[in-house]
């Protein structure tokens, strides 16, 4: 069966939404892992939507994964990547929001995918929570960037802070407008860097 993503859903309300959240997991999670962001960010006027990823983990039960990080292939990059953009392109059809109001953000391997495939459309912002950049970004000509913000955990032993370092100065490099945090945590989403990931949607996109 050739792979789809599915995703939950979270309309507040049931009410139309201004703007768009849609958060990538991290690879061996699935798409129930980070639906209460909805809750804890309590953005007025979002919808949220969590994708899952298309692949089955190889080794936790339930768990999903954008592509192979078994393999030094990364075995699924290209299709994982094509599915996400056909995705994310749909969903002004199905929300009623556009690319330009919704704001993608990841943690760990959906950082990674978020940092990808995120830089080539039009959205409003973006953000990679203990991502890491899964390949070389190169200059492209007449694109405007989101504006995007990393955060990574100083004592991360899963993703190295050094990754975050190296795709801050790799990004900056090809012009996008980067702000970047460290903050005293593992590899995990603390509640000090959802409320600096709120204030950065209400700067960059609401306003």
């Amino acid at each position: 069966m050739k792979p789809t993503i599915e995703a939950i859903s979270a309309i507040p309300n049931n009410t139309q939404p201004t703007y768009l959240l849609v958060v990538l997991h991290g690879w061996g999670a699935n798409y129930q892992d980070f639906v209460p962001f909805a809750k804890v960010l309590n953005l007025p006027s979002f919808g949220y939507m969590f994708p899952n990823a298309p692949f089955a983990h190889f080794q936790v039960p339930g768990g999903r994964a954008w592509y192979a990080l078994e393999n030094k292939d990364f075995t699924g990059l290209a299709e994982s990547r094509q599915l996400l953009l056909d995705w994310l392109t749909s969903l002004e059809s199905s929300t009623g929001v556009p690319l330009e109001r919704t704001v993608m953000a990841g943690f760990s391997q959906g950082g990674a995918m978020t940092l990808d495939v995120g830089l080539t459309l039009p959205l409003a912002a973006l953000c990679s929570f203990s991502g890491y950049l899964h390949y070389e970004p190169q200059v492209q000509a007449n694109i405007t960037y989101p504006p995007t913000m990393i955060i990574h955990g100083k004592q991360d032993s899963v993703v190295p802070l050094q990754a975050a370092v190296k795709a801050k100065d790799e990004l900056s490099k090809i012009g996008v407008a980067v702000q970047y945090h460290e903050f005293e945590m593992a590899h995990e989403v603390r509640d000090e860097a959802i409320a600096l990931f709120k204030q950065f949607i209400n700067q960059e996109v609401i306003n």
